[in-house]
């Protein structure tokens, strides 16, 4: 559970919001500064762009179709796995979900 302006919002053992529906900036500077991350505004670009593209498919991407996702929308620059492990360096695509409030991706531990 995470506290975001006097709410508590249940999160997974793993720390994943329960309900995509709770999250909001707030919730996603928590979520960040529990696994040590604080956003930037090139975190946000990824972290809309995922957070979208979940709301509009209904899914989420493997590791390989995240950076793939992002190379198509910000370009070959922002869509390798080196600039994306610089912004999220245990997982890119686990701690952009994460801070995203969206659920644990396919073929996550």
């Amino acid at each position: 559970m995470i506290e975001v302006n006097g709410r508590f919002l249940p999160t997974t053992e793993s720390g994943f919001l329960v309900h995509v529906d709770d999250w909001c900036e707030a919730a996603a500077e928590v979520l960040a500064a529990g696994v040590g991350i604080e956003l930037t505004e090139a975190h946000w670009e990824i972290l809309r762009h995922i957070r979208n593209y979940y709301l509009e498919y209904d899914h989420l991407p493997n590791a390989r179709m995240f950076v793939k996702l992002v190379q198509k929308r910000f370009g070959a620059e922002k869509g390798n796995s080196r600039y994306l492990a610089l912004l999220f360096p245990d997982s890119a695509v686990r701690q952009a979900c994460l801070i995203a409030g969206l659920p644990k991706p396919p073929g996550c531990l």
